[in-house]
């Protein structure tokens, strides 16, 4: 008679392919993310610096425009987007796992391997940072309709009235189960997808498996993405020209670390 876990991998073959790591792992992973900047750090620094700027620029533009209300969507939306924006950061890693040298080209075409895929990720996750953003504006409309969407009307709700802490829980507890979902579906998707040649839908579905495998050490790299995005984009978005490299090299090696993946033909790299 079969076991339950050999009956379980029979229905579920992608599963025997998701490597146990323990919770330490994810400070491991960092530490190497940290080694590929440091090593290769006018390449990694200008994604940085790209998204950055773009996020800062965005910024201010929703502020003169009087979007202030938009503001803070956007900035959570970098969690969202932020798998996608480091394409060229995982192919900086895996580069420099294979012993060659990262270049520039390398970088702006990593993706074309498995361009369509990708590009169906990417749309997927400017859906999610665009239902994200609806849902803030709503949610900040329906517990505050009749303030005035500018900044400091916002401030002032926000932080100094008993319907600014429900309006914050509310709204925390929303982006929480969305952020949630994308990680649980994205932890590993897009590096699986640049280095592998699978689908979304595949690779996602090995994402799903290896947080529920290692519950933990996911809990806690999700926890880490968290600080080092927030606080890159707190510095103004500026502190994200360090964070988002680190966390984009390191998300590379939580992807190595996490999938064996033998089961798949690799994809094609200049």
């Amino acid at each position: 008679m079969n076991s339950p876990q050999a009956g379980s991998s029979a229905r579920m073959p992608v599963a025997d392919r998701i490597r146990d790591v323990d919770i330490a792992q994810p400070f491991v992973w960092l530490g190497r993310g940290w080694s590929d900047l440091v090593n290769t750090p006018l390449l990694s620094m200008a994604h940085g610096l790209v998204f950055a700027l773009a996020g800062l620029g965005i910024g201010i533009g929703l502020r003169l425009a009087g979007k202030d209300y938009l503001i803070y969507p956007l900035a959570a939306g970098f969690l969202f987007g932020g798998p996608f924006l480091a394409l060229g950061l995982y192919d900086i890693s895996r580069r420099r796992e294979q012993g060659r040298r990262p270049l520039p080209g390398h970088c702006l075409t990593a993706s074309r391997a498995n361009l369509y895929h990708i590009l169906t990720a990417g749309l997927v996750l400017m859906l999610f940072a665009i239902v994200w953003s609806r849902l803030a504006v709503l949610t900040f409309a329906l517990s505050f309709p009749y303030t005035s969407l500018s900044l400091s009307g916002i401030l002032d709700q926000v932080l100094l009235t008993w319907d600014g802490v429900v309006f914050l829980a509310t709204g925390t507890f929303i982006g929480a189960a969305m952020a949630g979902l994308a990680f649980l579906f994205g932890v590993v998707t897009l590096p699986m997808m640049l280095d592998r040649r699978i689908d979304v839908f595949g690779a996602a579905l090995v994402s799903f498996l290896v947080v529920m495998r290692n519950k933990g050490a996911m809990l806690t790299w999700a926890g880490l993405i968290v600080i080092f995005t927030g606080a890159g984009v707190a510095a103004g978005f500026l502190g994200l020209i360090v964070t988002l490299p680190l966390i984009g090299h390191a998300s590379w090696h939580a992807y190595r670390a996490c999938v064996d993946p033998s089961a798949w033909p690799a994809n094609g790299s200049v």
